[in-house]
């Protein structure tokens, strides 16, 4: 029966029964990772509706600056400390603080900027745990274990982030909203024993590229001198960069629309929503992203959905409505952590380790942030000031997503052609 169920398995989801014990390990490890990011996405974003767009607006902004020196002091903390420790060390880090926000709860009577605190946190938490996650995946396995094992690795995120949600929807009143703090910060601790297990059993079957396991070494602005002297990493920045600019317009309007909603309608509205989102990545990053991106390469893979959205958003501005902004939401994720996200991964197997562990945070935390800064302000400018619609911001956000195609298609196509001259090209990872 063991035997029969592997095979199945592999065959759905093309892992090799050698594969099987760090592929599992790693889904688990993803799986309770977002579990505990969502039981606090929607803590967070609940608060957003108290305030204007643009005190909104400032929070993000000082999330950009909060963020930038936060991978600055991750870049030093790297230099001198290997992998085996960081890692660990960074789901721990952020367990503490999650504990010592709920005892600000207790002890504060006026919890507004504590509010505004924790949102501004949890938006860079949101990315900066992710990133580590992806960084220490792209020292596990090589990129043509990449191609077939990243996206059902990625499900695991999505299962996560299904039953994430479901805490604060169904148990957020009865539980109490600061309550959901402790219980992320004790699910977090538990994927401790996973990453020690992932450790051991890299280390039995010898480290990508040879690496013994000691610090990384270098600058602590290394990732930010990296980023700027290689067009390709440039390339990826860019490809998020224009994700933000355009996720961040929906964002706003879906915010401001829920504002005649009191605080736990709001947290049980954006948990659904949440619920709806990871429920549909399933299926698609289990059966379908892994084929896409070994039979039609990985330009392909990475351009998919701002396809899609290209066709979605012309959609919503030729008819307008707030169902079709919520569909529209719904698919872009979706579509962001089945398809795009794993296939922007990839891109990281092909760089040394010192990219992945400086340069990687730098895309995806400050780059990303900035966009959050820029198209907030954007954002704020068109609707407020020029007093654009729904219709005309659709337009704007369907030639973003026309450019972040295009963009998609490059890297994908330089990825396939080029790898050998790519920042700091390592040789294949291990195979566990």
């Amino acid at each position: 029966m063991a035997h029969s169920l592997t095979r199945l398995i592999g065959k759905l989801i093309k892992v090799e029964t050698r594969e099987l014990p760090a592929f599992a390990a790693s889904f688990a490890f993803v799986f309770i990772l977002m579990a505990a990011y969502y039981v606090l996405r929607p803590v967070r974003d609940a608060m957003a509706s108290d305030w204007s767009d643009a005190e909104l607006s400032w929070l993000w902004t000082l999330n950009f600056f909060i963020s930038a020196g936060a991978v600055l002091i991750y870049g030093a903390v790297v230099t001198r400390s290997a992998p085996r420790r960081l890692v660990p060390g960074v789901y721990v880090f952020f367990a503490a603080t999650f504990v010592l926000f709920y005892a600000g709860t207790r002890v504060l009577t006026d919890t507004r900027l504590l509010d505004q605190a924790f949102y501004v946190w949890v938006s860079f938490f949101a990315l900066f745990h992710v990133s580590v996650f992806w960084s220490f995946m792209a020292e596990r396995f090589s990129s043509e274990q990449s191609r077939r094992l990243f996206a059902p690795i990625g499900a695991g995120a999505s299962i996560g982030a299904v039953l994430g949600p479901t805490v604060p929807l169904l148990f957020g009143e009865r539980l109490g909203v600061y309550n959901l703090l402790l219980l992320a910060a004790v699910m977090l601790c538990l994927i401790l024993p996973l990453i020690f297990y992932l450790e051991r059993d890299s280390a039995a079957a010898g480290r990508h590229g040879g690496d013994d396991g000691g610090p990384i070494g270098g600058r602590f602005v290394d990732g930010f001198i990296d980023l700027l002297g290689h067009r390709f990493l440039l390339a990826i920045a860019l490809f998020i960069l224009l994700y933000t600019l355009m996720s961040t317009f929906v964002y706003f309007e879906l915010k401001n629309v829920l504002a005649e909603f009191d605080r736990a309608a709001r947290t049980r509205y954006w948990g659904g929503m949440d619920l709806a989102v990871n429920t549909l990545a399933i299926l698609t990053a289990l059966f379908a992203t892994g084929r896409i991106a070994t039979r039609l390469g990985l330009a392909v893979t990475l351009a998919l959905v701002p396809a899609l959205l290209v066709v979605g958003w012309l959609t919503v501005a030729i008819a307008p409505g707030v169902g079709l902004l919520v569909a529209l939401q719904i698919i872009r994720r979706a579509g962001n952590y089945a398809v795009t996200k794993p296939g922007r991964e990839m891109l990281f197997t092909a760089v040394g380790r010192e990219t992945r562990f400086k340069t990687k945070p730098v895309i995806d935390i400050v780059v990303y942030r900035g966009g959050d800064v820029f198209a907030s302000w954007v954002y704020t400018a068109l609707a407020q000031g020029v007093g654009l619609g729904l219709g005309a911001l659709a337009a704007v956000a369907a030639a973003i997503a026309a450019l972040w195609m295009g963009v998609g298609i490059f890297l994908g196509r330089r990825f396939d052609r080029d790898r050998a001259s790519l920042p700091e090209a390592a040789t294949e990872g291990v195979t566990t």
